[in-house]
């Protein structure tokens, strides 16, 4: 089980080069195009919580998941855990704030109107 969640948590987080263009980004993309659909107006701060979301799941999971590859048995997710794992995201998070700044990632209402 540790192995699986190592793997989930990996592909979540910001750890490798290629998953936020493949997975976090689209993940979090879906997310705000949802509820853009409700309220266009909340796009942009829905697109940097859905992106916040996976990240900091993609980092619970990881480490849970090694730590039971590790230990074989799991050892309890520390508040200090917890908050290095946020402040990790938050930084990430700030990437996905400038790209919708820059207007390179906008709602999906943008992208169907025509030039």
């Amino acid at each position: 089980m540790g192995g699986v969640l190592a793997i989930i948590g990996f592909m979540l987080s910001p750890l490798s080069w290629w998953n936020d263009l493949f997975v976090n980004v689209p993940l979090a993309l879906a997310f705000a195009w949802l509820v853009s659909w409700v309220d266009p107006r909340a796009f942009a701060g829905s697109l940097v919580i859905g992106y916040w979301l996976t990240n900091l799941l993609g980092f619970i999971l990881l480490h849970k998941g090694a730590e039971q590859i590790v230990a074989g048995v799991p050892r309890r997710y520390s508040r200090r855990d917890l908050l290095r794992d946020v402040g990790i995201s938050l930084l990430y998070t700030g990437v996905i704030v400038a790209l919708v700044k820059l207007g390179i990632l906008q709602p999906i209402q943008s992208y169907l109107k025509g030039p």
